[in-house]
C-alpha cells in the first residue's frame, strides 16, 4: 500500500480516510477537489492532467476521487490500492447535507477560495444534488473498474459500513 486511491460518491468521507491514512501511513495526500478546482467561480484547472501525471508518478501518494474524466484512468493505471467507501444512500446523504450546511452556514472557505452558498443548494451540481443523484452511478463505475482484469494487481478493500472502515483502519 503505497499508491492508494480512496473512492466512493460525494460524501462518503474519501477526504477524512485519506488524511487519517496520510497520518497512520506517513504517505503523502494529495485533495483531488483541490487540484481540480484552483480559483474562484469554482474555475478548472487546466494543468490537472499534468499535476495528476507528476504526482502520481511519485512512489508515494493518497489520493482521494473516483477522478475526474481527464484523469481517471491514470489514477487508476498507476495506483497499487483501491479502498472504496461503497455506502448507501442511507449513510452518505445525511453526512453530505450535514457538510454542506455547515460550510454554508459558516461560509467556510473551500478549494481555489472558493466557498458553497445558499444559492448553490439550488443547483444539480451541488454536493447534496450530485450524491443523491449520482450514487448509483458511481457505484456501478467503481464496480466495473475492480471488476476489469486491466486492474486486477490492485488491492482492493470495499467497506459497506463505516463501522467496518474504522475498524480497518484501527488495525493498520
Amino acid at each position: 500500500m503505497e499508491r492508494i486511491l480512496v473512492v466512493g460518491v460525494t460524501g462518503a468521507g474519501k477526504s477524512t480516510l485519506a488524511q487519517a491514512l496520510s497520518s497512520r501511513l506517513g504517505l503523502p495526500y494529495h485533495e483531488m477537489d483541490a487540484l481540480y478546482f484552483n480559483g474562484p467561480d469554482w474555475s478548472v484547472n487546466s494543468e490537472l492532467a499534468e499535476d495528476v501525471s507528476r504526482l502520481t508518478a511519485e512512489p508515494c501518494w493518497i489520493i482521494d476521487s473516483l477522478g475526474y474524466p481527464e484523469v481517471r484512468d491514470l489514477l487508476w493505471d498507476r495506483a497499487d490500492t483501491v479502498i472504496w467507501l461503497d455506502y448507501p444512500k442511507r449513510v452518505i446523504m445525511p453526512r453530505v447535507l450535514r457538510r454542506s450546511f455547515r460550510r454554508t452556514v459558516t461560509r467556510e472557505l473551500l478549494f481555489g477560495g472558493n466557498r458553497e452558498t445558499w444559492a448553490d443548494w439550488l443547483s444539480r451540481e451541488h454536493p447534496a444534488w450530485w450524491a443523491w443523484s449520482q450514487h448509483g452511478t458511481r457505484r456501478r463505475e467503481v464496480e466495473r473498474r475492480v471488476r476489469d482484469p486491466r486492474f486486477a494487481p490492485l488491492d482492493t478493500f470495499r467497506f459497506s459500513h463505516p463501522n467496518d472502515t474504522a475498524a480497518w483502519l484501527a488495525s493498520l
